[in-house]
């Protein structure tokens, strides 16, 4: 089997965080996107402007929410001194949201993990020993077994943040990963995704202008597999007991103070969930 290319969707992802990141009134601070997105970052955001609305707005209600989530989770008594980046791209929170005695994990095919930290080269002043690196080819390997070789403590509780990732999935590697969180870690442990409703993955309900959207990222590699409407009933049957799920017109809501029915957010969840009632929240 060869190994798999760099994520080109990871590219598009950060070229947004650095749009949002220039905007005078910001939603979120990330100094490093646009070194790490580049020329073919900011190509490939003018490419997607063009066939949907919103989408630097979108990118930064769900940076920042999540960003929210991890400063919580990380930084209460008693909190995750553990954050586990799981398919991590270009993501630079190890960086930006560093806390003195919580350990960032990123983990990642090779290929991507590679092209990453080249790009990080030329990011100045990114402190590139803020996160540790898990090289895991998740085809292969059992990303857990590879976080423990890298000094990962499964008797510690974790956050674990699965950002952009299940809708590029079959379900049963969504469900198997899920279950592997559920049944490997500590059970305070917490993931949080984010994931696409059926109607916006399968091509038979699609809008034109979602369909033109899901070619386009057909084209850069990596095609729409999996979406789901109700998480609760596959999250309960893989080991979880505690579940919260935000649609992205709440999160906007919340982080943004604005709302419009127009913005096409309505086919994007993100959900928390544990084995166990959080503490806080």
């Amino acid at each position: 089997m060869t190994e798999r290319r760099a994520s080109r969707t990871a590219i598009l992802v950060a070229a947004y965080r650095a749009r949002a990141t220039r905007r005078a009134d910001p939603l979120i601070d990330d100094p490093w996107a646009g070194a790490l997105a580049g020329a073919e970052g900011e190509a490939l955001a003018d490419a997607v402007d063009r066939l949907l609305h919103d989408r630097e707005l979108w990118m930064a209600v769900r940076t920042a929410y999540l960003d929210a989530e991890v400063v919580h989770w990380s930084r209460q008594e008693p909190g995750m001194r553990q954050v586990v980046i799981l398919g991590a791209g270009l993501d630079t929170r190890a960086a930006r949201l560093a806390h003195e005695g919580v350990r960032f994990f990123e983990v990642d095919q090779p290929a991507s993990q590679a092209d990453k930290r080249a790009r990080l080269s030329k990011a100045v002043g990114y402190p590139v020993d803020a996160a540790t690196y898990v090289a895991c080819d998740f085809e292969r390997d059992d990303f857990l077994d590879r976080l423990v070789a890298s000094g990962f403590a499964v008797d510690q509780p974790a956050l674990v943040l699965w950002e952009g990732v299940t809708y590029y999935l079959p379900e049963v590697a969504v469900r198997a990963t899920l279950n592997r969180i559920a049944s490997g870690l500590h059970a305070r442990s917490i993931v949080i995704f984010d994931h696409f409703s059926k109607k916006f993955v399968d091509a038979s309900m699609r809008a034109q202008k979602d369909a033109a959207a899901a070619d386009f990222v057909d084209d850069l590699g990596e095609r729409f597999v999996f979406g789901v409407n109700d998480p609760l009933p596959m999250l309960f049957e893989e080991g979880f007991r505690h579940v919260r799920s935000v649609s992205f017109d709440e999160a906007c809501l919340s982080i943004s103070g604005t709302y419009d029915r127009a913005r096409e957010f309505r086919f994007q969840r993100m959900c928390l969930a544990s084995r166990t009632v959080p503490q806080t929240r």
